[in-house]
């Protein structure tokens, strides 16, 4: 098996179709009332999909966190140290909830944490290097 892709299970679609491509800038291409959201990003698979769609698809009930979401987080990458402080400023500026200041950490990233609006934590990190796998 492979990575294919990640999903999130939204409570409100439009609001988190909003987040994600305007402020993160992912190219969601759906009306903000749709139940699921299907697109690449880079390469990878990014899928937001309706709670209660997938409740009813499964047949069953899901428990969902309140606040933050400490179970994961979504890694973004830039190209210097210096976009980092940019992006974050800029997100939060644009309603992304603030976790964690920019800060260099002792093996030579510089990162920061983010929420989005139903608290999912999202990094943005650098090496100060252009992305490589």
């Amino acid at each position: 098996m492979r990575l294919d892709g990640f999903g999130l299970f939204v409570e409100d679609m439009g609001k988190m179709i909003r987040f994600y491509r305007d402020v993160l800038g992912f190219e969601i291409k759906e009306d903000e009332n749709t139940s699921n959201v299907y697109l690449l990003k880079d390469g990878t698979l990014f899928l937001l999909y309706g709670r209660k769609d997938f409740e009813k698809m499964t047949n069953r009930k899901y428990e969902y966190l309140k606040g933050v979401n400490g179970h994961f987080e979504l890694a973004l990458y830039v190209d210097t140290y210096e976009e980092v402080d940019k992006e974050y400023e800029r997100v939060i500026g644009m309603g992304a909830k603030p976790i964690l200041e920019p800060t260099t950490e002792p093996w030579g990233q510089r990162t920061c944490y983010i929420a989005d609006p139903e608290g999912n934590l999202i990094e943005i990190g650098s090496f100060n290097r252009p992305f490589q796998h």
